[in-house]
């Protein structure tokens, strides 16, 4: 930690060593209609600062924010972090009949899903339970609140898509449906996974004579329609004529999809719910049924940062507020307790952190996690700052491990191709609509590792304009570092 400290202060006391962008950025920048003062960049080789342009200036990073919340995660929970999900009860059983609650328990388990759940059934059918006679109470307590998506506006026009879930601690499936869409010259013919009991699918959508590549073109936000007890999801728009395609929404509520995820699976395994499902908490003399636990945090924080999950990201910041780190391999993760909201104390913890690692925190601004956000703020130096943290950190190859790999995988698999950046970068990704933003290890030519961070915020940074200029900067940096033989 004392070493950490002192090449924070070293750093910061040199950042004037280079302020200039390196000609291939600056002419890109041009090119494209933006001023130097669009974009901000650190570039570090061990101590020595090679690029700094507007460093200290916070910045939107986008998904680059993600960096933050699992290097935290990692630090903060420990390799052997598992979330949870467990079925409890405090009621008898009577032979074949649980007479009682059974109560559904959340841990910010990332994987939960439909399998999850029926296996988890099954323990309990094969525990000779065939009939609950109480409620299914869902207890997503472990946030508070537990529910941040009620109430909510819209982040953009798409409220439906997987980017935007905002989850809860209990959250299976991330609560979409998958709909696959056949159509004829006449008809629509409809698929919903997972089935879900009471709820059907149906299309209101014109077919037209279009370009199946561009079906989205016609793509609207679908209606849920109540009656009778009985839901049913109708599609809405056009959609192309001869077309196969399959698309996720998320537009159920969510108690009304466990609802019904709960009553089908148990019903196949020839178990009833005689009560209702709703909201609750766990009372405090429940036993333990049945449990899940998800994978552990080094798996889940590499599928964060590949493809860039924001529900997992969101998950693990949301989590940072909510548990302490496993106390032995395979415990349960300890719920911290505080009146606090779990976003106060998410916030804090990453910030204490940070301030014990010699990072200024100020103007650092952190919303949910994800970068999915127009309030998030991070300087390059501090998030230069973080990313050395992180190669001197106990959980180093874990963290490197998940950051997608330049022209390979992840968000980076098309990019920089034919650079020597190629196949040896590793560099999270950012994107909103007037954001651009990389951050990660570059290797120069020698094979030094570089802290390369760049944020492009522009109107003009759209269109593959702010990324080239990022790309640019990386391919720069795997160039530099030759050395001159004599």
């Amino acid at each position: 930690m004392i070493r950490q400290l002192a090449l924070a202060a070293a750093l910061f006391s040199c950042l004037s060593a280079r302020a200039q962008l390196p000609e291939p950025v600056a002419r890109l920048l041009a090119e494209n209609g933006m001023t130097p003062n669009a974009v901000s960049a650190l570039v570090l080789r061990g101590d020595q600062v090679l690029v700094s342009h507007l460093a200290e200036r916070p910045m939107q990073p986008a998904s680059t924010m993600k960096l933050v919340t699992t290097l935290v995660s990692l630090e903060h929970l420990g390799p052997v972090f598992r979330g949870r999900t467990e079925l409890l009860t405090n009621a008898d059983v009577k032979g074949e009949v649980l007479k009682g609650d059974l109560v559904l328990r959340g841990g910010a388990d990332a994987d939960l899903s439909g399998e999850v759940l029926e296996n988890m059934l099954r323990a309990l059918h094969n525990a000779g339970i065939r009939r609950i006679e109480g409620n299914l109470v869902l207890d997503r307590s472990l946030f508070n609140p537990a529910r941040s998506d009620i109430g909510l506006p819209p982040f953009d026009e798409s409220p439906e898509a997987y980017y935007n879930v905002i989850p809860d601690a209990l959250l299976v499936n991330k609560n979409m449906l998958q709909i696959d869409m056949r159509s004829t010259e006449k008809r629509m013919q409809l698929d919903m996974q997972p089935a879900l009991n009471g709820v059907t699918i149906a299309s209101n959508m014109k077919l037209v004579d279009a370009d199946c590549a561009r079906w989205e073109d016609g793509w609207k936000l679908p209606q849920v329609v109540h009656t009778d007890g009985k839901i049913k999801v109708v599609l809405e728009g056009s959609y192309p004529k001869n077309c196969a395609k399959t698309n996720s929404i998320n537009v159920l509520e969510r108690d009304a999809y466990l609802d019904g995820l709960f009553r089908l699976k148990w019903k196949q395994l020839g178990g009833k719910l005689n009560g209702r499902t709703l909201a609750g908490s766990t009372p405090i003399d429940a036993r333990l049924l049945a449990e899940h636990r998800a994978r552990a945090l080094p798996e889940v924080v590499r599928d964060t940062n590949k493809p860039s999950d924001n529900a997992l990201a969101r998950t693990l910041f949301l989590s940072l507020g909510a548990l302490e780190a496993d106390p032995v391999l395979g415990s349960r993760p300890l719920p911290v307790t505080s009146d606090q909201t779990t976003y106060t104390r998410a916030d804090a913890t990453i910030r204490n952190w940070m301030r014990a690692h010699g990072i200024d925190d100020s103007g650092f601004v952190i919303e949910n996690g994800s970068g999915l956000s127009r309030i998030e703020r991070i300087s390059p130096l501090q998030m230069g700052s973080l990313l050395r943290a992180g190669l001197l950190s106990n959980w180093a190859p874990e963290f490197l491990a998940s950051m997608p790999i330049a022209a390979t995988d992840g968000t980076m698999r098309r990019r920089l191709n034919g650079s020597p950046a190629a196949g040896r970068a590793r560099l999270k990704t950012g994107t909103l609509r007037n954001v651009v933003a990389v951050a990660g290890y570059v290797p120069d030519a020698s094979g030094v590792q570089n802290v390369v961070v760049a944020m492009v915020n522009d109107e003009l940074a759209g269109e593959g304009r702010g990324r080239a200029v990022v790309d640019a900067l990386v391919d720069w940096v795997a160039k530099s570092g030759l050395v001159t033989q004599p």
